[in-house]
This record gives C-alpha cells, structure tokens and sequence, in this order.
C-alpha cells in the first residue's frame, strides 16, 4: 500500500472551481483498481493551499489512474486554477489503523 501527499497552490478566487474539479475526480477515482481513500485539507494559515492525501494499493494502480480520460478531464479543469506546480511526495505505507 502507497501513500501520494500533493501539496497544491490555488489562484485566489478559483478555491471553488478546483474544488468542484476534485469532487469530479474523486468520484470516478473511487471506482478504479487499487484505490483506497483519500483525504483533502486545507492549511488553517493557507486557505488557497490543499493538500490531498491519496491512498492506493500500489503506485502501478496510481499511474493507471492517471492514464484514464476522466483523470485527463479533471486535470486539465484543475490546472487552469493553480498559482504553482504541484509538489508531491511518495510514501509506503507501514501501518495503517482506522476508526470506523
């Protein structure tokens, strides 16, 4: 199991057209192979940042996401909002506990 952390700088104004992008994505994203959860914050201190926190099976079934065309679609709405490349950071997953 792999975690992806994407830090993400918005245009001011353009939070919500991002947003309604993302809730795009994830929808479609929660039906594709290897996908598990995923989580969206918001810096209190930055309220143009995000952070998504996305949980997969394996970085493979991340890179089939990203080859879909709704990934394609929402990609290119999100980018038309954001201030600066994306920085992103890759993490195995060690242990993993959950409240349900």
């Amino acid at each position: 199991m792999i975690t992806v952390v994407t830090h993400v700088t918005l245009q001011p104004g353009k939070e919500s057209a991002w947003e309604a992008a993302f809730q795009e994505r994830i929808a479609v994203a929660k039906q594709q192979p290897g996908w598990i959860s995923v989580q969206l914050d918001v810096p209190s201190h930055a309220q143009n940042k995000r952070i998504i926190i996305g949980t997969w099976e394996s970085r493979r079934d991340w890179e089939s996401w990203h080859t879909t065309q709704a990934f394609q679609k929402t990609r290119e709405d999100m980018a038309h909002t954001e201030a600066a490349p994306r920085e992103q950071w890759w993490h195995d997953v060690a242990l993993a506990e959950y409240r349900h």
